[in-house]
């Protein structure tokens, strides 16, 4: 009986430990960069030939609020190596989708964006 206890506590353990934080909706603005070369070099990269190219690869590209948040861009707007960002990187957009927070890694997934001023 106690081995029994403890498996159902060892998984309400893991489901609990396993479980995404809940997702809020939420818009948010920043400029699109290489989410790697970002949090490697804490700078912007200028060369947009560069970054266009890591996006075209799929390497994960990310949001950049003015207060210096990253969020990874994920969901439809991530898929298929980035395509629908390619055009946008470097651009200052507003996207729209579910935020969520794990482990202090901040994301947005979301299907489109609209360009900002």
């Amino acid at each position: 009986m106690r081995g029994l206890f403890a498996g159902f506590v060892a998984a309400a353990c893991l489901v609990t430990l396993a479980k995404p934080v809940l997702a809020k909706t939420d818009t948010v603005k920043g400029q699109i960069v290489d989410q790697e070369c970002y949090l490697r070099e804490k700078k912007v990269d200028s060369d947009r030939a560069c970054a266009v190219s890591c996006a075209k690869e799929g390497k994960p590209m990310a949001l950049l609020t003015a207060d210096g948040k990253i969020y990874e861009i994920t969901g439809g707007l991530a898929a298929n190596k980035n395509e629908k960002l390619v055009a946008h990187v470097l651009h200052t957009v507003e996207i729209t989708g579910e935020v969520t927070e794990r482990g202090g890694k901040l994301s947005i997934a979301a299907d489109s964006l609209k360009m900002s001023r």
